[in-house]
């Protein structure tokens, strides 16, 4: 992993004005915050450069307001949420740029934390302009980045700030990126990963990158059936990329060719129906009844699953293994998930978990304070697993 400078680098900033960038793109029902999570993680970067007496300004997105002002998607609405996490107050400046952000920083005293518009509200946010870029920048000293869920996008306030400012890594960022090194970039082996979710089609360059990296490659969800079809199996009506067979066999190939085992169910749970509750049995997966569909893995697999977690130093998971959402569909999903959950505590493995629908599994299953790390930053975690490099970290890397 490139060297980056952290917090750690920063040596006597009170009074300076710190723009840090971080993820406030949060769930909001009926104008209240339905979910603190990203608030939470960015919570010590904040309150850390705060104590050390710094004018702490905040910078960040929220929604998709494609470069005009809109007024639900106003970072306004979640300021008391922010200052209830943090336990500190938190002033707001109407506009990010311009006389609003400049009075709101001018009027700061040290220590103080302000939280200015969301930058989307200006087109060149995401075009990275250089003129917005410097707008930004008139409003700090130092830059520091806490948002690596938002890294994969080469913006303004993620990726130009860097050229203009002295840049840091927050603390996120960097748990973030010591976490992905431990899992992909210089790991201690063997290398399992697990892969789930329902089509190839959205994972194919994940897929070929990690079947290069890893020892074993764990495939679930819907996107099994299409690699058991490739192989020649009846999927009945189970959810199949039938047209994706060649891509499937060359991935297999590639995983031959990289010495990887790519391991796929032996058995599945199967139903007639999509619901909770609904009728299913477990067949051999050779034996999928022609009318029925494989809506998670079954026993004898989740033993295979939990065999290969147990040989591994590193495990690193993406995806659920079945229809978790809706029971009995969720169980092997939750046995591999403690099963991990159980290595990682005894200090057996280390274990990088990501993505939306995996975050929502690993909470289901009840799991994720006892892996070694959760990332929340869907987007952003993907593309690492692809093998793609980052804008919001490459930049980091350089400025040092």
């Amino acid at each position: 992993m490139p060297a980056f400078k952290t917090i750690d680098d920063l040596n006597d900033i009170a009074g300076k004005r710190v723009l840090v960038r971080v993820d406030l793109n949060v769930p909001v029902a009926d104008g209240k915050v339905t979910d603190t999570t990203r608030i939470e993680r960015v919570a010590p970067t904040i309150l850390e450069l705060s104590g050390k007496g710094a004018k702490v300004i905040l910078l960040a997105h929220f929604g998709r307001p494609k470069g005009e002002p809109v007024a639900d998607m106003s970072l306004s609405q979640i300021v008391p949420t922010v200052e209830e996490v943090l336990d500190h107050a938190v002033s707001f400046a109407t506009d990010c740029i311009g006389a609003p952000a400049a009075d709101a920083v001018a009027k700061m005293n040290d220590g103080d934390i302000l939280l200015l518009e969301n930058t989307r509200f200006h087109k060149g946010e995401e075009k990275n302009d250089p003129a917005f870029v410097e707008a930004l920048a008139a409003n700090g000293d130092i830059y520091v980045n806490d948002a690596f869920s938002a890294a994969h996008r080469a913006h303004a306030s993620t990726e130009g700030l860097a050229r203009h400012l002295p840049a840091y890594a927050g603390r996120t960022m960097q748990a973030e990126l010591e976490a992905l090194e431990k899992g992909l970039g210089q790991p201690a082996r063997p290398v399992v990963a697990i892969v789930g979710g329902a089509k190839v089609s959205s994972k194919i360059d994940l897929l070929m990158n990690l079947v290069k990296k890893v020892d074993a490659l764990v495939i679930g969800g819907g996107m099994a059936n299409t690699f058991l079809a490739a192989r020649g199996a009846q999927v009945g009506k189970s959810l199949c990329e039938h047209d994706l067979a060649e891509t499937a066999k060359q991935i297999m190939i590639e995983a031959a060719t990289s010495g990887c085992a790519i391991v796929l169910p032996e058995d599945g749970v199967v139903a007639r129906e999509f619901k909770a509750g609904a009728a299913n049995e477990i067949v051999d997966i050779n034996d999928i009844p022609t009318d029925a569909m494989v809506l998670d893995v079954g026993p004898k697999s989740v033993e295979s699953i939990k065999a290969w977690i147990s040989r591994a130093e590193t495990l690193v998971w993406n995806g659920p293994l079945g229809a978790f959402e809706i029971e009995p569909f969720d169980a092997a999903t939750v046995a591999a998930a403690k099963h991990a959950a159980e290595c990682t505590k005894a200090g057996k493995l280390v274990s990088v978990a990501g993505g939306g629908d995996t975050v929502a599994a690993l909470n289901h299953a009840g799991v994720s304070e006892d892996f070694s790390y959760v990332s929340t930053a869907g987007g952003a975690f993907l593309e690492w697993m692809e093998g793609k490099e980052l804008p919001g970290v490459a930049i980091l890397a350089a400025a040092k």
